[in-house]
Protein backbone atom coordinates (compact mmCIF):
# COMPACT_ATOMS: atom_id res chain seq x y z
CA UNK A 1 0.00 0.00 0.00
CA UNK A 2 1.13 4.06 -0.98
CA UNK A 3 2.50 5.77 2.56
CA UNK A 4 0.97 8.90 3.30
CA UNK A 5 3.93 9.73 2.91
CA UNK A 6 4.09 8.71 -1.22
CA UNK A 7 0.77 10.01 -1.33
CA UNK A 8 1.76 13.64 -0.46
CA UNK A 9 3.99 13.64 -2.70
CA UNK A 10 2.03 12.69 -5.64
CA UNK A 11 -0.13 15.23 -4.68
CA UNK A 12 2.10 17.79 -4.35
CA UNK A 13 3.75 16.80 -7.89
CA UNK A 14 0.17 16.81 -9.74
CA UNK A 15 -0.79 20.34 -8.28
CA UNK A 16 2.51 21.53 -9.31
CA UNK A 17 2.27 19.96 -12.83
CA UNK A 18 -1.26 21.84 -13.10
CA UNK A 19 0.27 25.24 -11.74
CA UNK A 20 2.92 24.91 -14.08
CA UNK A 21 0.45 24.65 -17.42
CA UNK A 22 -1.53 27.34 -16.00
CA UNK A 23 1.22 29.66 -15.57
CA UNK A 24 3.42 28.83 -18.22
CA UNK A 25 3.74 31.95 -20.67
CA UNK A 26 3.68 30.90 -24.52
CA UNK A 27 1.31 28.13 -24.01
CA UNK A 28 -1.69 28.11 -26.53
CA UNK A 29 -4.79 26.24 -26.82
CA UNK A 30 -5.55 23.04 -28.08
CA UNK A 31 -5.24 22.39 -32.08
CA UNK A 32 -8.96 21.54 -32.63
CA UNK A 33 -9.88 18.96 -35.27
CA UNK A 34 -8.24 18.82 -38.87
CA UNK A 35 -10.24 21.21 -40.91
CA UNK A 36 -11.31 19.29 -44.13
CA UNK A 37 -8.57 19.08 -46.96
CA UNK A 38 -9.72 18.82 -50.83
CA UNK A 39 -7.59 16.63 -52.64
CA UNK A 40 -5.17 17.62 -55.51
CA UNK A 41 -7.63 16.74 -57.68
CA UNK A 42 -11.04 18.43 -56.74
CA UNK A 43 -8.74 21.60 -56.95
CA UNK A 44 -7.66 20.67 -60.75
CA UNK A 45 -11.42 20.31 -61.23
CA UNK A 46 -12.23 23.00 -59.97
CA UNK A 47 -10.13 25.40 -61.71
CA UNK A 48 -10.65 22.97 -65.25
CA UNK A 49 -14.03 24.39 -64.34
CA UNK A 50 -13.44 27.73 -64.20
CA UNK A 51 -11.18 27.99 -67.26
CA UNK A 52 -14.21 26.27 -69.16
CA UNK A 53 -16.83 28.92 -68.02
CA UNK A 54 -14.37 31.16 -68.75
CA UNK A 55 -13.65 30.41 -72.35
CA UNK A 56 -17.58 29.90 -72.91
CA UNK A 57 -17.96 33.61 -71.08
CA UNK A 58 -15.43 34.88 -73.66
CA UNK A 59 -17.35 33.07 -76.79
CA UNK A 60 -20.45 34.34 -75.89
CA UNK A 61 -18.78 38.15 -75.59
CA UNK A 62 -17.82 37.90 -78.87
CA UNK A 63 -20.94 36.24 -80.43
CA UNK A 64 -22.84 39.17 -78.26
CA UNK A 65 -20.34 41.71 -80.04
CA UNK A 66 -21.13 39.93 -83.57
CA UNK A 67 -25.24 40.08 -82.45
CA UNK A 68 -25.37 43.60 -81.64
CA UNK A 69 -22.99 44.50 -84.69
CA UNK A 70 -25.60 43.13 -86.78
CA UNK A 71 -28.44 44.52 -85.02
CA UNK A 72 -26.64 48.09 -85.50
CA UNK A 73 -26.55 47.31 -89.28
CA UNK A 74 -29.97 45.93 -89.47
CA UNK A 75 -31.47 48.81 -87.69
CA UNK A 76 -29.53 51.25 -89.99
CA UNK A 77 -31.52 49.64 -92.36
CA UNK A 78 -34.58 49.82 -90.95
CA UNK A 79 -34.00 53.75 -90.91
CA UNK A 80 -32.62 53.67 -94.47
CA UNK A 81 -35.98 52.29 -95.81
CA UNK A 82 -38.35 54.35 -93.26
CA UNK A 83 -36.43 57.10 -95.14
CA UNK A 84 -37.24 55.43 -98.51
CA UNK A 85 -40.84 54.92 -97.39
CA UNK A 86 -41.22 58.75 -96.31
CA UNK A 87 -39.75 59.71 -100.21
CA UNK A 88 -42.07 57.64 -101.54
CA UNK A 89 -44.89 58.98 -99.35
CA UNK A 90 -43.75 62.16 -100.57
CA UNK A 91 -43.65 61.29 -104.24
CA UNK A 92 -47.12 60.02 -103.94
CA UNK A 93 -48.70 63.24 -102.74
CA UNK A 94 -46.79 65.16 -105.56
CA UNK A 95 -48.39 62.93 -107.83
CA UNK A 96 -51.69 62.73 -106.33
CA UNK A 97 -51.36 67.10 -106.51
CA UNK A 98 -50.55 66.27 -110.37
CA UNK A 99 -53.41 64.36 -110.82
CA UNK A 100 -55.19 66.55 -109.54
CA UNK A 101 -54.36 69.60 -111.34
CA UNK A 102 -54.59 67.14 -114.74
CA UNK A 103 -58.12 66.21 -113.52
CA UNK A 104 -58.84 69.74 -113.44
CA UNK A 105 -57.17 70.85 -116.90
CA UNK A 106 -59.42 67.19 -118.16
CA UNK A 107 -62.68 69.03 -116.81
CA UNK A 108 -61.89 72.60 -118.54
CA UNK A 109 -61.39 70.84 -121.50
CA UNK A 110 -63.94 69.07 -121.55
CA UNK A 111 -65.98 71.79 -120.66
CA UNK A 112 -64.78 73.82 -123.35
CA UNK A 113 -65.16 70.92 -125.94
CA UNK A 114 -68.66 70.39 -125.23
CA UNK A 115 -69.13 74.22 -125.50
CA UNK A 116 -67.15 73.73 -129.00
CA UNK A 117 -70.04 71.00 -129.67
CA UNK A 118 -73.11 72.92 -128.31
CA UNK A 119 -71.38 75.80 -130.94
CA UNK A 120 -71.21 73.35 -134.18
CA UNK A 121 -74.37 72.33 -133.36
CA UNK A 122 -75.60 76.00 -133.05
CA UNK A 123 -73.94 76.39 -136.92
CA UNK A 124 -75.50 73.14 -137.98
CA UNK A 125 -79.30 74.45 -136.98
CA UNK A 126 -78.65 77.80 -138.66
CA UNK A 127 -77.41 75.81 -141.63
CA UNK A 128 -80.77 73.44 -141.51
CA UNK A 129 -83.09 76.91 -141.46
CA UNK A 130 -80.97 77.84 -144.32
CA UNK A 131 -81.86 75.10 -146.17
CA UNK A 132 -85.17 75.08 -145.29
CA UNK A 133 -85.89 78.94 -146.39
CA UNK A 134 -83.96 77.78 -150.04
CA UNK A 135 -87.13 75.91 -150.18
CA UNK A 136 -89.55 77.67 -148.98
CA UNK A 137 -88.90 80.79 -151.05
CA UNK A 138 -87.77 78.97 -154.32
CA UNK A 139 -84.68 77.85 -155.03
CA UNK A 140 -82.30 81.37 -154.37
CA UNK A 141 -79.06 79.32 -154.77
CA UNK A 142 -80.22 79.10 -158.65
CA UNK A 143 -78.34 82.07 -159.67
CA UNK A 144 -79.27 81.76 -163.47
CA UNK A 145 -83.16 81.54 -162.59
CA UNK A 146 -83.23 84.24 -159.56
CA UNK A 147 -81.47 86.60 -162.41
CA UNK A 148 -84.55 85.32 -165.19
CA UNK A 149 -86.99 85.51 -162.92
CA UNK A 150 -86.29 88.89 -162.31
CA UNK A 151 -89.39 91.80 -163.43
CA UNK A 152 -87.03 94.55 -163.67
CA UNK A 153 -83.32 95.47 -163.13
CA UNK A 154 -83.86 96.62 -160.00
CA UNK A 155 -85.16 93.64 -159.07
CA UNK A 156 -82.32 91.48 -160.36
CA UNK A 157 -79.63 93.97 -158.73
CA UNK A 158 -81.35 93.05 -155.56
CA UNK A 159 -81.06 88.86 -155.93
CA UNK A 160 -77.48 89.05 -157.31
CA UNK A 161 -76.76 91.01 -153.72
CA UNK A 162 -79.27 88.75 -151.69
CA UNK A 163 -77.39 85.55 -152.94
CA UNK A 164 -73.59 86.96 -152.75
CA UNK A 165 -74.83 87.81 -149.30
CA UNK A 166 -76.40 83.93 -148.55
CA UNK A 167 -73.02 82.29 -150.11
CA UNK A 168 -71.06 84.40 -148.02
CA UNK A 169 -72.98 83.22 -144.55
CA UNK A 170 -73.07 79.94 -145.76
CA UNK A 171 -68.94 79.92 -146.28
CA UNK A 172 -68.63 81.34 -142.93
CA UNK A 173 -70.72 78.98 -141.25
CA UNK A 174 -68.95 76.14 -142.50
CA UNK A 175 -65.21 77.49 -141.44
CA UNK A 176 -66.24 77.79 -137.98
CA UNK A 177 -68.00 74.48 -137.81
CA UNK A 178 -64.38 72.59 -139.62
CA UNK A 179 -62.55 74.82 -136.72
CA UNK A 180 -64.79 74.33 -134.16
CA UNK A 181 -64.57 70.36 -134.92
CA UNK A 182 -60.96 70.71 -134.87
CA UNK A 183 -60.56 72.78 -131.44
CA UNK A 184 -62.80 70.07 -130.20
CA UNK A 185 -60.77 67.30 -131.10
CA UNK A 186 -57.56 68.63 -130.02
CA UNK A 187 -58.94 69.80 -126.28
CA UNK A 188 -60.53 65.86 -125.96
CA UNK A 189 -57.06 64.83 -127.19
CA UNK A 190 -55.26 66.81 -123.96
CA UNK A 191 -57.60 65.89 -121.83
CA UNK A 192 -57.24 62.25 -122.37
CA UNK A 193 -53.06 62.63 -122.61
CA UNK A 194 -53.26 64.47 -119.28
CA UNK A 195 -55.42 62.30 -117.34
CA UNK A 196 -53.43 59.18 -118.86
CA UNK A 197 -49.66 60.81 -117.65
CA UNK A 198 -51.43 61.41 -113.79
CA UNK A 199 -52.67 58.24 -113.57
CA UNK A 200 -49.31 57.24 -115.00
CA UNK A 201 -47.34 58.74 -112.13
CA UNK A 202 -49.78 58.10 -109.22
CA UNK A 203 -49.46 54.38 -110.59
CA UNK A 204 -46.11 54.58 -110.22
CA UNK A 205 -45.53 56.39 -106.71
CA UNK A 206 -48.30 54.07 -105.07
CA UNK A 207 -46.21 51.09 -106.44
CA UNK A 208 -43.17 52.62 -105.14
CA UNK A 209 -44.66 53.17 -101.70
CA UNK A 210 -45.71 49.37 -101.69
CA UNK A 211 -42.62 48.71 -102.28
CA UNK A 212 -41.13 50.41 -99.62
CA UNK A 213 -43.48 49.63 -97.00
CA UNK A 214 -42.88 46.17 -97.94
CA UNK A 215 -39.09 46.42 -97.66
CA UNK A 216 -39.39 48.57 -94.24
CA UNK A 217 -41.53 45.82 -92.87
CA UNK A 218 -38.82 43.01 -93.80
CA UNK A 219 -35.94 45.24 -92.31
CA UNK A 220 -37.90 45.66 -88.69
CA UNK A 221 -39.38 42.07 -88.45
CA UNK A 222 -34.90 41.27 -88.92
CA UNK A 223 -34.52 43.40 -86.58
CA UNK A 224 -36.96 42.13 -84.34
CA UNK A 225 -35.57 38.98 -84.90
CA UNK A 226 -31.37 40.07 -84.15
CA UNK A 227 -32.80 41.89 -81.50
CA UNK A 228 -34.26 38.81 -79.66
CA UNK A 229 -31.24 36.74 -80.79
CA UNK A 230 -28.84 39.34 -79.03
CA UNK A 231 -31.43 39.22 -76.09
CA UNK A 232 -30.78 35.42 -76.15
CA UNK A 233 -27.41 35.70 -76.29
CA UNK A 234 -27.05 37.99 -73.01
CA UNK A 235 -29.30 36.16 -70.94
CA UNK A 236 -27.01 32.86 -71.77
CA UNK A 237 -24.03 34.75 -70.80
CA UNK A 238 -25.32 36.45 -67.84
CA UNK A 239 -26.08 32.55 -66.84
CA UNK A 240 -22.57 31.44 -67.91
CA UNK A 241 -21.11 34.88 -65.91
CA UNK A 242 -23.10 33.50 -62.73
CA UNK A 243 -21.89 29.50 -63.21
CA UNK A 244 -18.61 31.12 -63.93
CA UNK A 245 -18.83 33.26 -60.67
CA UNK A 246 -20.01 30.16 -58.59
CA UNK A 247 -16.79 28.14 -60.27
CA UNK A 248 -14.28 30.91 -58.67
CA UNK A 249 -16.11 30.87 -55.54
CA UNK A 250 -15.61 27.14 -55.58
CA UNK A 251 -12.57 27.06 -56.34
CA UNK A 252 -11.68 30.00 -54.04
CA UNK A 253 -13.43 28.05 -51.09
CA UNK A 254 -11.16 25.01 -52.09
CA UNK A 255 -7.88 26.75 -51.67
CA UNK A 256 -9.33 28.37 -48.81
CA UNK A 257 -9.77 24.97 -47.47
CA UNK A 258 -6.62 23.66 -48.53
CA UNK A 259 -4.56 26.74 -46.89
CA UNK A 260 -6.62 26.04 -43.66
CA UNK A 261 -5.42 22.90 -43.58
CA UNK A 262 -1.88 23.70 -43.95
CA UNK A 263 -2.20 26.13 -41.31
CA UNK A 264 -3.53 23.18 -39.27
CA UNK A 265 -0.93 20.80 -40.22
CA UNK A 266 1.63 23.90 -38.89
CA UNK A 267 -0.23 24.88 -35.83
CA UNK A 268 -0.23 20.77 -34.92
CA UNK A 269 3.45 21.07 -35.61
CA UNK A 270 3.96 24.15 -33.04
CA UNK A 271 1.56 22.44 -30.64
CA UNK A 272 3.42 18.80 -30.30
CA UNK A 273 7.09 21.04 -30.02
CA UNK A 274 5.32 22.59 -27.57
CA UNK A 275 3.95 19.85 -25.29
CA UNK A 276 7.84 18.58 -25.95
CA UNK A 277 9.16 21.20 -24.88
CA UNK A 278 7.03 21.68 -21.65
CA UNK A 279 7.13 18.06 -20.51
CA UNK A 280 10.68 18.61 -20.49
CA UNK A 281 9.99 21.09 -18.09
CA UNK A 282 7.52 19.53 -16.10
CA UNK A 283 9.64 16.93 -15.67
CA UNK A 284 12.38 19.60 -14.86
CA UNK A 285 10.17 21.19 -11.90
CA UNK A 286 8.71 17.84 -10.90
CA UNK A 287 11.86 16.71 -9.78
CA UNK A 288 13.10 20.32 -8.22
CA UNK A 289 9.59 19.76 -6.23
CA UNK A 290 10.37 16.38 -5.20
CA UNK A 291 13.57 17.65 -3.50
CA UNK A 292 11.89 20.34 -1.23
CA UNK A 293 8.92 18.28 -1.13
CA UNK A 294 7.03 21.89 -0.08
CA UNK A 295 6.30 24.45 -3.11
CA UNK A 296 2.92 25.97 -2.91
CA UNK A 297 0.60 25.97 -5.68
CA UNK A 298 0.31 28.30 -8.04
CA UNK A 299 -2.82 31.41 -8.27
CA UNK A 300 -5.24 30.08 -10.41
CA UNK A 301 -6.07 32.30 -13.16
CA UNK A 302 -9.80 34.24 -14.25
CA UNK A 303 -10.93 33.15 -17.50
CA UNK A 304 -11.35 35.49 -19.54
CA UNK A 305 -14.62 37.16 -20.16
CA UNK A 306 -15.99 36.18 -23.69
CA UNK A 307 -17.00 39.00 -25.97
CA UNK A 308 -20.42 39.06 -26.57
CA UNK A 309 -21.24 40.33 -30.48
CA UNK A 310 -23.74 43.23 -30.35
CA UNK A 311 -27.12 42.54 -31.88
CA UNK A 312 -27.67 43.32 -35.56
CA UNK A 313 -29.64 46.78 -35.85
CA UNK A 314 -32.69 47.44 -38.44
CA UNK A 315 -30.49 49.72 -40.60
CA UNK A 316 -29.94 47.51 -43.06
CA UNK A 317 -34.01 46.73 -43.65
CA UNK A 318 -34.55 50.86 -43.39
CA UNK A 319 -32.20 51.24 -46.25
CA UNK A 320 -33.18 48.70 -48.72
CA UNK A 321 -37.14 49.71 -47.90
CA UNK A 322 -36.12 53.20 -49.07
CA UNK A 323 -34.43 51.96 -52.21
CA UNK A 324 -37.34 49.65 -52.68
CA UNK A 325 -39.95 52.70 -52.07
CA UNK A 326 -38.41 54.02 -55.53
CA UNK A 327 -39.44 51.24 -58.10
CA UNK A 328 -40.47 52.90 -61.32
CA UNK A 329 -39.06 56.14 -60.64
CA UNK A 330 -37.76 57.47 -63.72
CA UNK A 331 -33.88 57.71 -64.15
CA UNK A 332 -32.26 61.06 -64.49
CA UNK A 333 -28.92 61.77 -64.91
CA UNK A 334 -27.51 63.61 -61.49
CA UNK A 335 -30.89 63.16 -60.17
CA UNK A 336 -31.20 62.38 -56.30
CA UNK A 337 -30.33 63.35 -52.47
CA UNK A 338 -31.46 62.14 -49.42
CA UNK A 339 -34.69 63.61 -49.28
CA UNK A 340 -35.68 61.87 -52.56
CA UNK A 341 -35.33 62.10 -56.68
CA UNK A 342 -34.50 65.29 -57.68
CA UNK A 343 -34.17 67.11 -61.42
CA UNK A 344 -31.46 65.52 -63.26
CA UNK A 345 -28.33 67.64 -65.12
CA UNK A 346 -26.68 68.40 -68.43
CA UNK A 347 -23.69 65.95 -69.57
CA UNK A 348 -23.49 66.81 -73.12
CA UNK A 349 -24.36 63.60 -74.45
CA UNK A 350 -26.32 60.76 -73.78
CA UNK A 351 -28.53 61.69 -70.65
CA UNK A 352 -29.28 65.17 -72.93
CA UNK A 353 -30.33 63.16 -75.54
CA UNK A 354 -32.83 61.21 -73.50
CA UNK A 355 -33.82 64.66 -71.52
CA UNK A 356 -32.68 63.79 -68.08
CA UNK A 357 -32.30 67.26 -67.51
CA UNK A 358 -35.92 67.82 -67.86
CA UNK A 359 -36.94 64.92 -65.51
CA UNK A 360 -37.24 64.44 -61.32
CA UNK A 361 -35.67 60.97 -60.68
CA UNK A 362 -32.32 59.18 -59.86
CA UNK A 363 -29.41 58.01 -61.08
CA UNK A 364 -27.44 54.66 -59.75
CA UNK A 365 -25.66 56.28 -56.70
CA UNK A 366 -28.08 58.86 -56.30
CA UNK A 367 -30.41 55.72 -55.25
CA UNK A 368 -27.78 54.92 -52.69
CA UNK A 369 -27.35 58.22 -51.17
CA UNK A 370 -31.62 58.24 -50.58
CA UNK A 371 -31.58 55.06 -49.31
CA UNK A 372 -28.62 55.18 -46.68
CA UNK A 373 -29.69 58.58 -45.70
CA UNK A 374 -32.39 57.02 -44.04
CA UNK A 375 -29.99 56.09 -41.35
CA UNK A 376 -27.94 59.05 -41.00
CA UNK A 377 -25.09 57.78 -43.64
CA UNK A 378 -24.55 60.61 -46.38
CA UNK A 379 -22.64 59.51 -49.00
CA UNK A 380 -21.23 61.43 -51.91
CA UNK A 381 -23.00 62.04 -55.47
CA UNK A 382 -20.11 59.66 -57.38
CA UNK A 383 -19.66 55.57 -57.14
CA UNK A 384 -16.55 55.82 -57.58
CA UNK A 385 -16.46 57.19 -54.17
CA UNK A 386 -18.84 54.90 -52.65
CA UNK A 387 -16.90 51.69 -52.93
CA UNK A 388 -14.48 53.55 -50.98
CA UNK A 389 -16.50 54.66 -48.89
CA UNK A 390 -17.64 52.09 -46.63
CA UNK A 391 -16.03 48.36 -45.66
CA UNK A 392 -15.66 45.97 -47.70
CA UNK A 393 -16.54 42.33 -48.16
CA UNK A 394 -15.69 39.42 -50.52
CA UNK A 395 -18.41 38.84 -52.80
CA UNK A 396 -18.47 35.39 -51.38
CA UNK A 397 -19.70 36.91 -48.45
CA UNK A 398 -22.09 39.57 -49.70
CA UNK A 399 -25.19 40.10 -47.82
CA UNK A 400 -28.19 41.96 -48.37
CA UNK A 401 -27.90 46.21 -48.03
CA UNK A 402 -24.37 45.35 -49.53
CA UNK A 403 -23.77 47.74 -52.83
CA UNK A 404 -22.34 46.13 -55.61
CA UNK A 405 -20.26 47.83 -57.91
CA UNK A 406 -19.16 47.56 -61.44
CA UNK A 407 -16.46 48.89 -63.78
CA UNK A 408 -14.83 48.93 -67.26
CA UNK A 409 -10.91 48.87 -67.52
CA UNK A 410 -10.88 49.30 -63.47
CA UNK A 411 -12.65 52.78 -63.54
CA UNK A 412 -16.04 52.24 -61.58
CA UNK A 413 -19.10 53.45 -63.95
CA UNK A 414 -22.30 51.78 -62.03
CA UNK A 415 -23.86 50.94 -58.32
CA UNK A 416 -26.37 48.93 -56.99
CA UNK A 417 -27.85 47.69 -53.95
CA UNK A 418 -27.91 43.77 -53.23
CA UNK A 419 -31.05 42.08 -52.05
CA UNK A 420 -30.14 38.63 -51.22
CA UNK A 421 -31.35 35.55 -53.74
CA UNK A 422 -29.02 36.42 -56.50
CA UNK A 423 -31.16 40.15 -57.08
CA UNK A 424 -30.13 43.87 -56.80
CA UNK A 425 -32.16 47.33 -56.95
CA UNK A 426 -30.40 49.55 -59.07
CA UNK A 427 -31.07 52.54 -61.02
CA UNK A 428 -29.86 51.43 -64.75
CA UNK A 429 -29.54 54.34 -67.09
CA UNK A 430 -31.19 56.67 -69.17
CA UNK A 431 -34.47 55.88 -70.37
CA UNK A 432 -35.29 53.19 -67.71
CA UNK A 433 -36.88 53.23 -64.10
CA UNK A 434 -35.39 52.21 -60.64
CA UNK A 435 -35.77 48.58 -60.65
CA UNK A 436 -35.04 45.16 -59.66
CA UNK A 437 -32.30 42.54 -61.56
CA UNK A 438 -30.92 39.67 -61.30
CA UNK A 439 -26.98 40.63 -60.14
CA UNK A 440 -24.93 40.55 -63.60
CA UNK A 441 -21.36 39.26 -63.10
CA UNK A 442 -20.08 40.79 -65.76
CA UNK A 443 -17.27 43.32 -64.96
CA UNK A 444 -18.55 43.10 -61.15
CA UNK A 445 -15.97 44.30 -59.17
CA UNK A 446 -14.50 41.80 -56.40
CA UNK A 447 -15.71 43.34 -53.18
CA UNK A 448 -19.24 44.33 -51.77
CA UNK A 449 -19.22 47.27 -50.16
CA UNK A 450 -21.16 47.38 -46.40
CA UNK A 451 -21.93 50.59 -44.84
CA UNK A 452 -23.80 48.96 -41.61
Amino acid sequence: MPTRRNLVLGLAMTTLAAALLAGTPGVAAAVPPPPPNPSDSDLRDGRAQVDSKAGEVGRLANELSRAEARLDELMADVELRREEAMKALVDLEAAQEVADRAKAEARGARAEADAAAKAIEDLRAKADAFVAATYQNGNLLDTTGALFTAKNPQEILDRTEMLELISGSQANVLEVMRRARTDKANKDSLARKALELAEAKQNEAEAAKRVADKAQAIAVQAGSTQEARANEIEATRVAVEKQLFEARNHVSGLQGQRQRYEDWLAAKRREEEERQRREAEEARRAAAAAATQNRPASRPQTAARPTVAPAPGRGVQIAINRALSQLGVVYAWGGGNGSGPTRGIRDGGVADSYGDYRKVGFDCSGLMIYAYAGIGINLPHYSGYQYNYGRRVPLSQMAAGDMLFWATGGRIHHVAMYLGGGRMVEAPHSGSRVRISPVRYGGLMPYAVRLV
